[in-house]
């Protein structure tokens, strides 16, 4: 059943980085409630082949722009959220100041249309706002162990300043804003080279390269799968009343990067050894959600275990590479039966 306003009427939901990984399933999930769905997208870090199959949707629009230099829309909205900007190191740290410009000045852009439209708002912040943290697992009143000087500041103090700007115009009762601190996250439409640790280890394992880890593989990381995510972003974005503190969405059940290459060995048969290199500067050592909040506000758990997402994910990527024509033509990096079948819009 379409889910409408309380007077009857279609939403028409904003998403900012909606060609991104994450926003492109959001705006599936959005399309399939019925809403109207407004995608802004930037293609910085976006995708436009993860949006293409909605580009004849009667309830979809797509504007490419820059939220840093957001223009005014010409018609209602009454859900904003904001998930644009680049998530990975290597893609956050190639331009560290728009980076910081997107986190902050892009954040305050959206936020003065909500104020605009009386929209409520959503914001993606981070796990990485708990920098290298000293507490475990990481509860949402941890005020984190972060560099606000390191190569990885651009993203960890840009998401906080940004947590500090929702909360202000929240407190000021200019905005209905709602923070979500995202743990990591992985699935379907994930970029190829986006220096992420499961599309790291999934492409070379499919390519037949060796698997790298940085650093002895002994760090920890939780992973969430991706239509999970989703399901917690709708969920506080729907509750009433508003939180009105960061909620944690992620995947508590935590793995080693070496547990986690250990599973894409025995995943993929074209997969080969594993090397390790250095570990980055400001790299967290242990990272994994307290999500006793987003259960007791929102209802809220993950369903997808790790094997199962990953199989899915290996799928896409094995497909991926195979059109690109980005894998090695040899046998040896042939995929077994079935890898390759590509996924339904949504998966």
């Amino acid at each position: 059943m379409l889910q409408r306003m309380r007077d009857g009427k279609t939403k028409t939901v904003l998403v900012a980085g909606g060609a991104g990984f994450v926003g492109s399933h959001l705006c599936d999930a959005l399309l399939l409630r019925g809403h109207k769905v407004i995608c802004v997208d930037s293609f910085l870090t976006g995708s436009r082949a993860n949006v293409r199959p909605l580009e004849n949707h009667p309830r979809f629009r797509l504007i490419e722009q820059d939220i840093c230099h957001l223009s005014e829309l010409d018609e209602p909205i009454h859900q904003i959220y904001n998930l644009a900007c680049a998530a990975s190191p290597p893609f956050y740290q190639a331009d560290p100041v728009h980076t910081m410009m997107t986190c902050v000045a892009g954040t305050g852009n959206l936020l003065a249309l909500a104020e605009r439209h009386d929209a409520s708002f959503l914001q993606a912040s981070t796990s990485e706002v708990y920098g290298d943290p000293e507490e475990h697992p990481q509860r949402e009143d941890y005020r984190g162990n972060v560099s606000c000087t390191g190569p990885r500041a651009c993203y960890d103090e840009g998401k906080r300043a940004a947590e500090a700007l929702c909360f202000d115009m929240l407190r000021a009762g200019r905005a209905d804003a709602r923070v979500v601190r995202i743990f990591n996250t992985y699935g379907p439409r994930m970029q190829p080279n986006d220096g992420r640790i499961v599309s790291n280890l999934l492409v070379q394992a499919l390519s037949g390269d060796p698997l790298t880890i940085y650093g002895s593989g002994e760090q920890t990381r939780s992973f969430c799968f991706v239509t999970d995510l989703v399901a917690g972003l709708l969920a506080l974005m729907d509750v009433n009343p508003n939180p009105g503190v960061p909620v944690n969405i992620g995947n508590p059940g935590e793995f080693t990067i070496n547990e986690l290459a250990e599973m894409i060995l025995t995943m993929v048969p074209t997969a080969s050894e594993i090397v390790y290199r250095p570990l980055p500067k400001d790299d967290p050592q242990r990272r994994r959600p307290d999500i006793a909040r987003a259960k007791e506000l929102l209802g809220w758990e993950p369903k997808i275990p790790l094997s199962e997402g990953l199989q899915q994910t290996a799928d896409y990527f094995a497909s991926v590479l195979v059109e690109t024509d980005l894998r090695p033509k040899t046998a040896s990096a042939k995929p077994r039966a079935g890898l390759t079948d590509s996924l339904p819009i949504g998966a």
